[in-house]
């Protein structure tokens, strides 16, 4: 049975006087936060759940004791860090200097928590929990009269992931150095099942620059780029069969190791022994493009080594024609809350996601929106929007393209205007999102700690949306 304890057992919060509004708003903002959780004990068992599985059980039984810290406290902290954006060495530091906020979080006078230790906590709780709790909040929100429903926008956005522009030399030469970080740690324990062969870091990182430098250059320069990619490809084809020998020499049975020198071992061909595939994928696709001419698709390219779930997004965006991370569906009542959010690991085409988002808010509310609003970018055919219109009054999404009598007159109807007007406000939440709860990017490792980022994004944004008054 998991020892790891749900709930913080503590009174309401008590907060200093001041004479400041501005404190007293701040005041405000995270007392009635913490009433809505206390008033929802399910999205406190729904996170629970999730560390449980990671720290619950196997861990307190081993060591014979409770966790420090109750599921309850980890949540809190993890809306802290995203209220006051926050990373996790910074909101460790804030909350550990601040009475008031230890407060909230339920440490109290107690030891606060190491930065690691938080980021394992979050690691934890999966995408799904997020749109677990989520749910739970919008039922919440629904019941006690916050939000109404009777309205519905929607629009897509790009969070980007944390990675460097993508070029062929760049992720050859991320390729060289990850590998030969693996081979520098491999040597320092077994010299013998490296070998004699060296590293040739300073060649490899002269070639890669030189090529950058090239590439800047007018079309003359161009023809000296094929000389400067031939050794660079060479070099990084050796080291990645050296590799592929190294971890296959690693699994091989020796008597001459300690039972630590095998583990470590084991777990540092596991750690990077993905990487070898990746880089073969790199040296193939710059082949392709650089030897043979050929134009590789997006959909057989990967952008980065340490993120390849990235996706290359063309929006046609003035200043910003491509982004490299993942579409967001973000679905918005008129209250400003976010009922529905979904991240796509590729592309979706926009008007695929008009029926999933009004299924999302039947669910939610029993009943589709008396007006829905959505860009030019939802629209299919007319003869979808007058299947919408059957369902719902007002459908405020233009069509593309020219335009007869009668579909000008629906796009000019006082209440068709409304609606695109009403459309707009999701475009300064998206903002809003991206400047205050840092949603321009997304500095989270890996394709499910990207998912449940936003979904922790989202979850605090409603948080703060309902504690207005």
């Amino acid at each position: 049975m998991s020892k790891r304890i749900k709930f913080n057992r503590q009174g309401e919060l008590e907060f200093k006087a001041s004479r400041l509004n501005i404190t007293k708003k701040y005041y405000k903002k995270y007392e009635r936060i913490s009433q809505i959780i206390n008033e929802n004990p399910e999205i406190v068992e729904t996170v629970h759940r999730d560390l449980a599985k990671v720290f619950g059980a196997k861990k307190g039984t081993k060591q014979g004791r409770k966790p420090k810290f109750t599921s309850e406290t980890i949540l809190r902290v993890l809306i802290v860090k995203h209220l006051e954006d926050l990373d996790y060495r910074g909101a460790v530091i804030r909350i550990d200097d601040s009475e008031f906020l230890r407060r909230f979080v339920g440490v109290g006078l107690k030891l606060m928590m190491d930065y690691s230790t938080l980021c394992d906590m979050f690691k934890a709780i999966g995408p799904g929990t997020w749109k677990k709790v989520n749910d739970i909040l919008t039922a919440y929100a629904h019941e006690t009269g916050r939000i109404s429903g009777h309205e519905l926008r929607r629009d897509t956005t790009v969070v980007e992931a944390n990675i460097h522009y993508p070029t062929d030399s760049g992720l050859l030469w991320d390729t060289y150095r990850v590998l030969g970080r693996f081979i520098d740690k491999v040597r320092q324990v077994d010299y013998a099942l490296i070998g004699q062969k060296r590293l040739q870091r300073k060649k490899v990182k002269k070639l890669y620059m030189q090529i950058n430098r090239q590439s800047s250059k007018r079309a003359k320069a161009q023809k000296r780029l094929k000389s400067l990619y031939k050794p660079l490809i060479g070099h990084v084809e050796n080291i990645l069969m050296w590799a592929d020998q190294v971890c296959e020499g690693i699994h091989q049975e020796r008597t001459d190791y300690t039972w630590e020198v095998d583990a470590y071992l084991l777990e540092l061909g596991q750690e990077y022994k993905k990487y070898i595939p990746l880089g073969v994928q790199v040296v193939d696709q710059a082949r392709r493009r650089i030897f043979d001419g050929e134009q590789v698709p997006n959909e057989e390219k990967i952008f980065s080594l340490f993120e390849p779930h990235v996706e290359l997004i063309k929006r046609g965006k003035a200043g910003k024609p491509l982004e490299f991370g993942h579409v967001v569906n973000i679905q918005q009542v008129k209250e400003k809350f976010i009922t529905g959010y979904e991240v796509f690991k590729t592309k979706p085409v926009e008007h695929s996601l008009v029926d999933p988002s009004l299924a999302k808010h039947q669910k939610s509310f029993g009943r589709l929106p008396g007006l829905y609003a959505d860009d030019k970018g939802a629209y299919e055919s007319m003869e979808k929007l007058y299947e919408l219109e059957k369902k719902i009054p007002i459908v405020a999404i233009g069509k593309k393209g020219k335009r007869n009598r009668q579909e000008q007159a629906r796009e000019n109807d006082p209440l068709f205007k409304l609606g695109q007007k009403f459309r707009a406000g999701i475009e300064g939440s998206i903002s809003f999102l991206k400047r205050i709860f840092g949603l321009a990017k997304c500095f989270y490792k890996g394709w499910k700690s990207f998912q449940a980022g936003v979904g922790s994004v989202v979850f605090c944004h409603n948080l703060v949306i309902l504690s207005r008054e």
